[in-house]
């Protein structure tokens, strides 16, 4: 089984990768929908439960913020895959800025996780790490993730 664990700045196009690549495999796991720690948490715990493969489509800038994923998918031996959205402020600003009212992210926000953002490292219990960067057109270009900084 497989859990993927997406990493990356507000608006950088995660969820529109995730609809285009995995709605039809994996069940999309987000603190959007969920509002709470408890309920992901349960919601993961299902899904190992009954082998249910999963996307968490969350910001998870650091290494902290990743561990609670790796930890919980690594106990049950599943295969965890991380992808890492290349950021680009001022692009995330602008799709932000498209989105409905509700939807949208202050810009300070967007530039605090900035801030935070670390790439993620195969040291940190990843299987496979790939790099996606957003084109336009809701097109992606994704390659395998080496070390990069």
């Amino acid at each position: 089984m497989e859990g993927i664990i997406f990493v990356g700045i507000q608006a950088s196009g995660k969820s529109t990768f995730y609809q285009d690549r995995f709605s039809n495999t994996h069940l999309r796991i987000n603190l959007d929908m969920l509002k709470t720690r408890y309920r992901e948490k349960r919601l993961i715990e299902t899904c190992l439960e009954i082998s249910q493969r999963f996307v968490v489509d969350n910001t998870n800038p650091t290494a902290v913020d990743r561990e609670r994923y790796i930890r919980l998918l690594k106990n049950q031996g599943w295969k965890i895959t991380g992808y890492y959205f290349k950021p680009n402020i001022n692009d995330s600003v602008e799709r932000n800025q498209k989105r409905q009212l509700s939807q949208q992210v202050p810009i300070k926000g967007i530039r605090g996780t900035y801030s935070r953002l670390i790439v993620p490292q195969y040291q940190e219990g990843f299987d496979q790490l790939y790099c996606v960067e957003a084109q336009p057109e809701k097109k992606f270009i994704v390659h395998e993730l080496i070390n990069e900084v």
